[in-house]
């Protein structure tokens, strides 16, 4: 790890598609030191990049450039940049997505995890990316999430998660069609999605996490009225994850589960399908969610909320999520740390 007892943790800094609102919210991030009790921020990316957020922005920041984050220099006041060369924002007009945007987004990622593998940084955070526009750029991935996971030759069990209010939302099939989710449902994805979402809270420092785990058919499916996956495979899992010690229960109707979670009743929800828990939180609070890619060797943050193409160099891109993002990333490296420590 980069960090020792007496350090914040070192968070790669990424401004997400060159063409949405991330470059501004990384430079009114960085105009202040509102983030200075969180982490260690470095900037990998295109210093053009970085000055148009600052003009969208409205602010002007000091940068420093530097070869690799080991050459950051912590006690100056300067924006410590990585500075890549790659990205011109003049060929990639904002508020729409290009392929070209696309794949610069994923080389500039490439080349935060690339530090993050040799140890110069503990986590990356980025901001919005399209996924779309990654895909046509060359990154053939449904999303950011499994790119990573192939960069970092990750091969076991990972999730997207999304944190909002202390609230850590699962799901047991991701960024896929409803028709293949459906058959992504199954005994052992649902194990390993309890499981998960388990660790990463004990990891945040929640003893014993509540997780409740939602039906997947309409009323839980009626007593069998309306579909029998929860008498005959949801519910037995759930058991059976509960006999091991994590405080899983369900499944739960979809429709007042959230509800119930909100109100203080759960700290989880995992959720069968994307859309069954995503629709809950966005309502929640749609300018405060985190995502979290869960279960890889290296922490990745991001917004919950996507580049914005409408509002873009407006200076109205708000900032809350990012600045969470940041938060929960130094947060997870230094549970990360103590747990190492504790091994040993």
């Amino acid at each position: 790890m980069a960090i020792n007892t007496n350090e914040l943790p070192i968070v790669a800094l990424t401004p997400g598609d060159c063409t949405g609102v991330g470059p501004e919210q990384i430079a009114r991030i960085l105009s202040d030191d509102r983030l200075a009790d969180a982490a260690r921020l470095v900037v990998i990316g295109d210093a053009r990049v970085l000055e148009m957020g600052m003009a969208h922005a409205g602010v002007k920041l000091k940068v420093e450039r530097i070869s690799s984050p080991n050459a950051a220099s912590w006690s100056s006041s300067a924006v410590q940049l990585v500075d890549l060369g790659n990205t011109d924002p003049a060929k990639c007009p904002i508020g729409k997505a290009s392929a070209e945007s696309g794949r610069l987004t994923g080389e500039t990622l490439s080349r935060a995890i690339d530090f993050a593998k040799a140890g110069e940084v503990d986590a990356i955070t980025f901001a919005p990316l399209n996924k779309r526009a990654m895909f046509d750029g060359g990154w053939k991935f449904p999303d950011e999430h499994r790119m990573f996971a192939s960069l970092l030759g990750h091969k076991t069990y990972f999730s997207e998660m999304n944190v909002l209010d202390g609230q850590w939302m699962s799901r047991v099939t991701g960024h896929q069609s409803l028709r293949e989710a459906l058959d992504g449902i199954n005994p052992a994805s649902i194990t390993d999605s309890i499981e998960l979402v388990d660790r990463m809270m004990r990891r945040t420092g929640v003893a014993k996490p509540r997780i409740a785990v939602a039906a997947l058919n309409p009323h839980a499916g009626e007593g069998g009225l309306f579909g029998r996956d929860e008498i005959e495979m949801i519910r037995p899992t759930v058991e059976a994850a509960a006999k091991t010690g994590i405080a899983c229960t369900g499944p739960y109707p979809a429709d007042t589960v959230y509800v119930r979670a909100f109100a203080g009743e759960f700290d989880s929800v995992v959720a069968m399908y994307h859309d069954q828990g995503q629709i809950a939180t966005k309502l929640r609070g749609f300018n405060r969610g985190v995502t979290v890619t869960a279960g890889l060797e290296t922490v990745f943050t991001t917004p919950s909320h996507g580049t914005a193409f409408d509002i873009v160099g407006q200076g109205l891109a708000k900032t809350g999520a990012l600045e969470s993002a940041v938060r929960l990333a130094a947060q997870l490296v230094s549970m990360k740390v103590k747990e190492a420590s504790y091994a040993h």
